[in-house]
């Protein structure tokens, strides 16, 4: 980390008059495994750096990048980004952030574990994950693919306006697709487990995941259109929150691409709703002290009890909107920041999925969604996704269905939010979750 530090600050030190300048450096390595049939199907170690380089001068912005802290390269690179700067268009807004004053929150997201664990001992891992998965349940007959993947993370970044900061941190992974069979009839469905380090990875936790998601489907049938209460679990509570985040982006309101513009202070949630970007959470995979622009993370409140507090904010839509910076400047190396959440966190409410099921005489509990992407429009909100699950009929589980479509718009969902549960669940993503409640959907099947 030092030498990273020392790397940008050098770069920094050449900025001349009237010039700001940043130097975001990173070093990165990983390893995946994928085992198939008791053998090692691909193996892949890489290590990675990379610098990118930002010049501003009198509003205008030139941007250059590299995949190499090479002396000659970095030399290279911000001649490029100084010859960069005659391209850009005058912004006024544009400049680069200026320390905060603030002191950062640390976490210690690094764990030795991803260094001193064999290679011998990842491989097996893999292959272990792909062995208890097929042997637990004899509907699962083989597995589509087993992994295991580790990373480390080193950034730091400097800025001619005086910052200097930099953060470390690891992950670890395994994750498996079960195809279980039931006659003609197959489903795959996946499960994981996630970690800072593959010490405290649980393989079970991954393929009993797999294995409960794959066979809990089988024998599926169409449903037939209803108008009807939804569970979403925690993994799919997720998604519709995170849409929703995604609908509360600075860049979205400064350019009026949200249907939530100008809305702060208002009510456009149920009241048991509350979602908070956390970054000083260091529960959260995304946790993190400082953003991608040096300034200090901190909680930001989104939605408090069904109200709309905020949007999210890096430097540049922080100044162009007034509101200024929420520090969720978010980059990699070969680009420069944008904006977007760090560790997003559900409150948890007082209910389990198991009473929300018990308190529902019919529903249905969603356990897996398709074509977010396309059946999602975050400018107008409107929501139309296929889906999976189990009927819910007299309080308790009943049969499975699929060939189904749930329609209506996120700003209607979030207002029918009737149960918020207890079951918080940290995925990958660094997202804080739980099952919601959302009652008169539509379901449309046959």
């Amino acid at each position: 980390m030092t030498n990273l530090l020392s790397t940008a600050g050098d770069v920094v030190g050449r900025a001349t008059s009237g010039e700001q300048l940043e130097a975001f450096v990173t070093r990165n390595s990983s390893t995946t495994v994928k085992a198939y049939n008791g053998e090692v199907e691909s193996f892949t170690s890489a290590a990675s750096a990379g610098i990118g380089i930002r010049v501003v001068v009198d509003g205008r912005e030139g941007f250059a990048h590299a995949g190499s802290l090479d002396d000659d390269v970095i030399e290279e690179t911000l001649a490029e980004a100084r010859d960069n700067v005659r391209f850009g268009e005058p912004d006024e807004w544009v400049a680069l952030a200026v320390p905060d004053g603030l002191t950062p929150i640390e976490h210690n997201h690094w764990n030795d574990s991803v260094a001193s664990t064999s290679t011998a001992d990842k491989v097996q891992m893999a292959i272990d994950l792909e062995a208890r998965t097929i042997s637990r349940d004899p509907r699962v007959t083989s597995v589509r693919t087993a992994i295991y993947s580790d990373h480390t993370v080193n950034v730091a970044l400097a800025t001619s306006t005086g910052i200097s900061a930099s953060d470390q941190g690891t992950g670890a992974n395994v994750a498996v697709a079960a195809l279980a069979r039931d006659g003609d009839e197959t489903k795959i469905a996946g499960g994981h487990d996630v970690a800072f380090g593959p010490d405290t990875l649980d393989l079970d936790v991954a393929a009993n995941d797999a294995i409960e998601r794959a066979t809990r489907l089988l024998g599926a049938t169409q449903p037939s259109s209803e108008r009807l209460s939804i569970v979403f679990e925690p993994r799919m509570a997720a998604s519709i929150v995170g849409l929703t985040v995604g609908m509360l982006n600075g860049s979205r309101k400064i350019k009026g691409r949200t249907p939530f513009l100008g809305r702060e202070g208002e009510v456009i949630a149920s009241p048991l709703l509350t979602v908070v970007d956390d970054p000083t959470d260091g529960r959260s995979f995304g946790a993190s002290a400082v953003d991608g622009e040096g300034q200090t993370c901190r909680p930001t409140s989104l939605i408090e009890a069904g109200v709309l507090a905020n949007f999210l904010h890096n430097t540049y839509t922080g100044r162009r909107s007034g509101d200024g910076t929420t520090a969720n400047a978010v980059r990699g190396y070969s680009s420069s920041p944008g904006v977007g959440s760090h560790a997003v966190n559900i409150a948890p409410g007082d209910h389990s999925l198991e009473e929300m099921i018990e308190g529902l005489e019919f529903g249905l509990l969603v356990t897996s969604m398709s074509g977010l992407h396309s059946g999602f429009n975050a400018v107008s909100g409107d929501f139309s996704v296929g889906v999976e699950g189990l009927m819910i009929r007299n309080g308790a589980l009943a049969e499975p269905i699929r060939e189904a479509t749930v329609a209506s718009t996120i700003q209607k969902m979030l207002t029918e939010i009737s149960a918020v549960g207890n079951d918080l669940e940290w995925l990958p993503s660094g997202t804080g979750t739980v099952s919601l409640q959302i009652d008169d959907v539509s379901l449309s099947g046959s």
